[in-house]
């Protein structure tokens, strides 16, 4: 008798983040092509459902299994982090979250208001054990081929010591799980190598670090994260995030400037081509 397959149910904010909900609404069809055979999953949207369904329609969802729930309220980009929890309870943002803090999802997805979505969650989901605040990680392209998770880029602004050090104890056992790295290289942003580099905060940070159970491989600069000097790198929310909208900016620079070389003759051109 062959084992029953565990279904994974994704809710999804359907109304979260630019051109929603076609975008929502593709991504998860994309995904769910691309699950794992051995496993199920459910996509629950949750927004307009008249507006979900066009979405759906423009696309090939014959062969996922989902479900809409509909709400009336949206959470704008320039809407408040406490919007969501005080004024806007019957939202696709909200909605979703509690749809996880009961149980009838197992996990949330937006592409929306990034603050709202961080404490909206923080409230409804609480917080694992040892963990002060909550970050927010992605995923960096190296020359070496395998990715850097950079982590905050953006949910925590000011930070401590203690901050960052449980950043890189998230990061270090995410990227064990998703990159499936055994002892994976942990690294500090700053502006040296040197361990008196940078602000006291830094310094207060690699002391812990170093002393740590973690492989912490030191400072590393801005240039070493491309290099793949380290598997995680950590650091502040605000300097993740002008590190993460730079790297964004770069693909449309570097495709501008290969136009360019392209128009210039003929055999630029052709040598582009192939």
């Amino acid at each position: 008798m062959a084992l029953s397959q565990k279904t994974y149910r994704i809710a999804v904010d359907a109304m979260g983040g630019d051109y929603a909900p076609i975008n929502e609404v593709r991504g998860a069809i994309l995904a769910a092509n691309k699950f794992h055979p051995d496993y199920k999953l459910k996509i629950i949207f949750f927004g307009d459902e008249k507006e979900i369904m066009a979405a759906l329609d423009q696309c090939d969802y014959s062969r996922i299994d989902y479900q809409i729930i509909a709400t009336k309220e949206v959470v704008t980009m320039l809407d408040g982090h406490s919007v969501a929890l005080k004024e806007k309870k019957d939202s696709s943002l909200y909605k979703g979250l509690e749809h996880v803090a009961q149980g009838y999802a197992d996990a949330f997805v937006s592409a929306g208001n990034t603050g709202a979505v961080l404490s909206t969650a923080t409230i409804l989901l609480g917080r694992l054990p040892g963990v002060s605040r909550p970050t927010i990680g992605s995923l960096f392209p190296t020359q070496k081929g395998d990715p850097v998770f950079v982590l905050d880029v953006g949910a925590n602004i000011s930070v401590k010591p203690q901050f960052l050090y449980e950043f890189a104890v998230m990061g270090s056992v995410a990227a064990s799980t998703l990159l499936g790295l055994e002892n994976p290289r942990v690294g500090l942003l700053n502006i040296g190598e040197e361990p008196t580099k940078g602000p006291k905060i830094l310094q207060e940070t690699y002391a812990a670090l170093q002393n740590s159970e973690l492989n912490f491989v030191g400072n590393v600069e801005g240039r070493d994260i491309l290099a793949g000097a380290a598997d995680v790198v950590v650091c502040d929310g605000f300097s993740g995030n002008i590190l993460l909208k730079f790297a964004e900016s770069f693909v449309g620079f570097l495709k501008s400037k290969l136009r360019d070389f392209g128009r210039k003759n003929i055999i630029n051109y052709m040598s582009l081509a192939f």
